[in-house]
């Protein structure tokens, strides 16, 4: 087997002399070509190569979520073939790796390098759903390329909430449970709409759903992870069907305390629920739409302000070595 193994220097756990030992660890079973990235959007770039050379038979993404963000689009550049395009497979290495778990591997890369050649060598792969976000037609957005999600996306208070992650790490702070936290009681206390929510829901053959303040989609359960946690935020979600939707129309002082408790102690069978939560399960077209400018994050990446975006949920989207 040829593969291309595209590495993140900067990928928080894992330090360069482990990584030596999982590039001989895959080196001695596949004829392997190793790439470290250099720059945003270089992870893309590559497995989009890999794609297009129809040589490679398998692309292994060794970071995190956002690496595997990159990768995936990079496979999926011209559409999804899942018969045709190489394969993916994943050694985590970020902080939280939400797809990598959620596809029941290993949080250890270590570990997860000796599952994947177990998966190989048993020739196991399942093929996967993903979500695709883009510019909606007839909108200041319309000419905002579509791109890939794995596990998932959010419109508004989420995404702000990622957004000020990102700025904390800029200035040099470790990502922690405890930093996402703090910037989740920054968001709330700084968000002008909580009461009066800006989205709208569109779906085919549905009436709008209006007002919503918050909007999480979800391609996957868990959503995210607390340490060994794992959150649920749409618990029907899954990799064998389109996309899920949970929705909050109120961010009040007592509806925010009842639905983070519902997170926090949310399990496979029941996510948040109440009068002021949407919950909508296997979505393959919808739109969402915002009287102002919010934040957009997509596998926590934070991609800036945006007023309308279209997602579509795609089955049997990518091949993944598991």
């Amino acid at each position: 087997m040829r593969a291309l193994l595209v590495v993140n220097p900067a990928a928080t756990t894992t330090s360069a002399r482990t990584r030596d030992v999982l590039i001989h660890a895959l080196a001695s079973e596949m004829k392997l070509e190793t790439v470290t990235t250099e720059y945003r959007g270089h992870a893309r770039d590559l497995a989009r190569r890999a794609a297009e050379s129809r040589d490679v038979e398998m692309v292994v993404a060794l970071g995190g979520d956002g690496t595997v963000n990159e990768v995936v689009n990079g496979l999926l550049y011209d559409g999804p073939d899942p018969d045709r395009l190489p394969g993916l497979a994943i050694v985590p290495g970020g902080s939280t790796n939400v797809f990598a778990r959620a596809l029941g591997l290993p949080n250890d890369a270590v570990e997860a390098t000796g599952a994947l050649l177990d998966a190989l060598r048993e020739r196991r792969a399942r093929t996967v759903s993903l979500g695709i976000a883009s510019g909606t037609p007839g909108t200041e957005d319309e000419a905002v390329p579509g791109r890939w999600f794995t596990f998932c996306a959010g419109f508004g208070f989420d995404a702000g909430v990622i957004g000020r992650v990102e700025q904390q790490r800029e200035r040099g702070k470790r990502s922690t449970h405890a930093l996402y936290l703090r910037q989740v009681v920054r968001q709330f206390l700084g968000e002008p709409h909580r009461r009066h929510g800006t989205i709208t829901l569109e779906r085919p053959g549905h009436d709008p759903v209006e007002q919503l303040v918050l909007s999480i989609i979800c391609n996957t359960s868990p959503w995210t992870y607390l340490g060994n946690r794992p959150v649920y935020a749409s618990p029907e979600a899954s990799f064998d069907t389109a996309l899920d939707v949970l929705g909050l129309s109120r961010l009040s002082t007592p509806a925010v305390a009842r639905y983070a408790t519902q997170l926090l102690t949310s399990t496979p069978e029941r996510g948040p629920h109440g009068k002021h939560a949407l919950s909508l399960h296997d979505l393959t077209d919808f739109t969402l739409h915002s009287k102002v400018p919010l934040p957009l994050q997509m596998d926590g990446d934070h991609l800036g302000l945006r007023t309308s975006v279209t997602f579509t949920g795609v089955r049997r989207a990518l091949r993944v070595i598991v």
